[in-house]
């Protein structure tokens, strides 16, 4: 008798058993996991400059508290209000797929947190990794309200590029001695151009540069012959930042939480809203010095800027010990940053970001368009009120700012919630046009009328629409650069040029092979850029300058993507949290 027919059922457990076993030590893909994050608005006293002032905080902290995450997991983090003003947080550069609810700009997809109250942002990280942050997206609260959103690979997963010794958050802002909310709410009454910031600064700190700030200076000790990952975030409300350290050369490796071809540059420039991830390798030999790391600004308006330079310490760990006097008496380099105005370096280096391309990493861009867009972006104005003297271009009108001439009026409910209960009528309009209204040369000499009009319109598209979109600036009030935010979605930057856009030969020479992926993109001075996405994504989308003052002088729109057929397009329904009106 055979073994087989003996033992009938002994085989296929066998094989069972080593199947189980082999699949047992096989590496197992890593589970995602939630994360729970408590943020308590508060006010809290901080002193810069010399100046003590109470400022609107996250848990007393200022900078915010860093998130950490990995890509795959659930966050949800708990929003306690605190304080006197109305609060929401935006989850900057967070796809949000199908969770429009937690994006968080304020009466766009939620109303408010008042005070008193609590809202709890829920969202999944999908298929995005490296640095993003958070800010409050309500008046001019940023200044003082955000943090990094650090979202590393899955378990298991490396980066692209060499494991850093060190990761280290460098996230520039702005410190106002005045309160920014007086600030803002003035020029708004007024009709001119806001009072600058006192300060730029590293993490919270304005520098050495400073006066009375010597001791408030962000200072960074590293080890001899180690990469060091720099996660640098713009915060700043106002203005984009050169950057670069004294005898350094950084290698960008990231933008915007995507990867990109690496390549050194001893300068990077950052628009408010974008982020930069960099590589720094150390001396091999010690220095026997200290290198200073400013940021100052890019000035492309012809309004008053905040012409300061913050700067930060990078000091090297001695083989030797050294005391603190001798380290004191070390020489220190400080960089040379491009002058000014240098937009041809801005320009330069924008045109060396692009993406990987990879089959680990792919670029997908839109091949075929479905929709093509084209939309003028600029300032202009609006008239003053009745019997009032305006301090605007002239004392007749206020300074505005519009996409296709239409200046956003904020609603007063949000137009997520007002779309998804089929109650639109009174809240906004579904027309915003595809194409400027009126055509003229608009990197020439500015027309003679520039008033802007005003309405709370939307553009809505279908879901799964692919759409190209021209960026177009204007000179009407002076050629100016504009760091252009999309919620919602990343963009692919196909294209970018000065002058007037040319549809007729400018798409020859669009990139559609590696072009970088980003959510927030500079519309160059006197020029235009072109990007690409897809509307994949249901629910409705901000758009808007970064620039504070631009957003709050009407420079903003809102796309609705509709609902697909399928279960898995359908935006999910509200949590029964969200905040009222």
């Amino acid at each position: 008798m055979g073994f087989s027919s003996t033992f009938p059922s002994l085989v296929p457990m066998a094989m069972f058993i080593i199947a189980f076993l082999a699949l047992c030590l096989m590496p197992q893909p890593a589970l995602a996991i939630t994360r729970h994050y408590e943020f308590n608005i508060t006010m809290a006293n901080v002193t810069r400059l010399c100046h003590t002032k109470s400022i609107v905080t996250v848990n007393g902290k200022f900078p915010g508290p860093r998130i950490v995450t990995r890509e795959g997991d659930r966050l949800l983090i708990k929003v306690n209000n605190h304080v006197p003003n109305n609060i929401s947080i935006h989850w900057h550069g967070v796809r949000q797929l199908r969770s429009g609810w937690a994006d968080g700009p304020a009466y766009i997809t939620q109303c408010p947190i008042q005070t008193g109250q609590s809202y709890v942002y829920n969202y999944t990280i999908v298929g995005q990794r490296g640095t993003l942050w958070w800010h409050a997206h309500i008046s001019w609260l940023r200044s003082t309200l955000y943090g990094p959103l650090i979202i590393l690979p899955k378990k298991n997963e490396s980066y692209p590029f060499l494991k850093p010794f060190k990761e280290v958050p460098i996230i520039l802002g702005e410190w106002f001695n005045a309160d920014p909310e007086a600030i803002i709410s003035q020029a708004l009454q007024t009709g001119g151009g806001p009072n600058v910031s006192d300060a730029y600064t590293i993490n919270g700190l304005p520098g050495l540069l400073y006066n009375c700030s010597a001791k408030d200076t962000f200072k960074l000790k590293v080890k001899l012959g180690k990469t060091y990952l720099f996660r640098m975030i713009n915060a700043a409300l106002n203005d984009e930042l050169f950057f670069s350290i004294a005898n350094h050369t950084l290698t960008v490796v990231d933008a915007d939480a995507v990867y990109v071809k690496p390549f050194e540059t001893n300068t990077i420039l950052i628009t408010p809203g974008q982020t930069t991830n960099v590589l720094l390798k150390t001396k091999s030999e010690y220095p026997s010095a200290t290198f200073l790391m400013t940021a100052r600004p890019y000035v492309t308006g012809q309004g008053t800027f905040d012409n300061s330079t913050v700067a930060g310490i990078l000091e090297y760990e001695s083989p030797i010990s050294h005391s603190t006097k001798s380290m004191k008496k070390l020489p220190m380099f400080m960089p040379t940053l491009p002058p000014l105005n240098d937009t041809s370096f801005a320009t330069n280096f924008s045109k060396k970001l692009r993406s990987l391309a990879t089959s680990q990493f792919p670029t997908k861009v839109p091949q075929n368009v479905d929709k093509h867009f084209f939309f003028t972006v600029g300032l202009g104005t609006t008239p003053c009120d009745k019997n009032q003297t305006c301090q605007g271009p002239t004392n007749t009108t206020k300074f505005a700012a519009s996409i296709n001439n239409i200046s956003f009026v904020q609603p007063t409910t949000a137009l997520l919630q007002s779309h998804f209960i089929g109650q639109s009528n009174g809240v906004y309009s579904p027309y915003f046009p595809n194409n400027p209204l009126n055509w003229f040369n608009y990197t020439g000499n500015p027309p003679n009328n520039t008033m802007v009009s005003n309405g709370t319109k939307v553009l809505v598209l279908p879901f799964n629409t692919s759409v190209e979109l021209i960026m177009q600036d204007t000179s009407i009030l002076g050629a100016e650069s504009h760091p252009l935010h999309l919620h919602g979605f990343n963009f692919f930057v196909v294209g970018q040029g000065f002058g007037n856009f040319d549809p007729n030969k400018d798409p020859a020479n669009f990139n559609l092979i590696d072009p970088v992926e980003r959510n927030t993109v500079g519309v160059p001075s006197g020029g235009w850029v072109a990007i690409r996405f897809l509307a994949d994504n249901p629910g409705v989308w901000f758009m808007h300058c970064h620039l504070e003052v631009h957003t709050s002088w009407g420079l903003k729109m809102a796309w609705l993507v509709l609902d697909g057929k399928l279960p898995n397009q359908k935006l999910l329904p509200p949590p029964s949290d969200l905040p009222k009106c």
